[in-house]
């Protein structure tokens, strides 16, 4: 180190940059959950998108849903701050499907103090909350629709707006990548697929889907017809009375643009 940078060193003030009071992680999880029907006929099955919730034990907004999520240590990413509270607060340990949300900041977003928060969200399997139980500063843990928990729930903290923002993220996500996959099986209809996809995106109506879905240029490849050994179509009356071709996603990631 140079003289001219010990210098600098010695004449630094940390507490001209102040820290904020702390840097917790926050984390939208959700899931798809499957609704049996009670029905005569063959049908569909139902999905109801829900989000996992915490009651909090204490203060601030003892026995509020919210969230779960808490505060990094000096040891460890925001990443392995989110997967950890995740496991200690709701016993789910399935980090990896955790991604990058956003920043939180507003002024007077915590009675606590000057707090930003890192949000994470993740879409993940229900069978990965199917074993969540409440320990650490969660009071309980809950499977609440989004709906629910958006427009009856007084949610602590500014967490309504990070579910919103999580919400438009997988409804994007839906929309524009192949994540419908993880909840259909490996050979399906295209009426399973378009199930899942208004599931978690209501407004969904596509009237010529099918048409789309197989022929359109930039979509061309993400799926193929399942065929068997001798080239024959394979069809499928689960859902219907009459067959209807089964088909499975590729392993091919179309590059979309907006200019084409």
């Amino acid at each position: 180190m140079s003289k001219e940078q010990d210098q600098n060193k010695q004449n630094y003030d940390v507490k001209k940059y102040r820290t904020p009071d702390g840097i917790p992680a926050d984390i939208v999880m959700f899931t798809l959950a499957r609704l049996e029907r009670k029905a005569a006929t063959k049908s569909l099955p139902r999905f109801e998108l829900k989000v996992m919730l915490i009651r909090r034990r204490s203060w601030p907004f003892a026995g509020a849903w919210a969230l779960p999520g808490g505060f990094s240590q000096e040891d460890e990413s925001l990443f392995e701050t989110a997967r950890r509270e995740l496991k200690e607060e709701t016993g789910v340990d399935d980090g990896h499907h955790l991604e990058y949300l956003g920043v939180y900041s507003k002024p007077g977003r915590d009675p606590r103090g000057w707090i930003i928060s890192h949000a994470f969200s993740a879409l993940v399997e229900e069978s990965v909350l199917e074993k969540r139980q409440s320990a650490d500063d969660a009071q309980e843990v809950g499977l609440f629709t989004v709906n629910e928990a958006l427009e009856d729930l007084d949610l602590a903290f500014d967490h309504r707006e990070i579910l919103q923002d999580a919400y438009k993220r997988i409804q994007q996500q839906m929309l524009h990548t192949t994540i419908a996959k993880q909840f259909l099986p490996p050979h399906f209809t295209l009426g399973e697929l378009y199930q899942v996809i208004q599931t978690v995106v209501p407004d969904f109506a596509e009237l010529n889907f099918i048409r789309k879905i197989t022929s359109t240029r930039s979509r061309q490849g993400i799926l193929e017809e399942v065929r068997d050994e001798n080239g024959k179509a394979l069809l499928s009356n689960q859902y219907s009375q009459r067959p209807a071709q089964l088909y499975r996603f590729t392993d091919y990631t179309p590059q979309l643009s907006i200019y084409t």
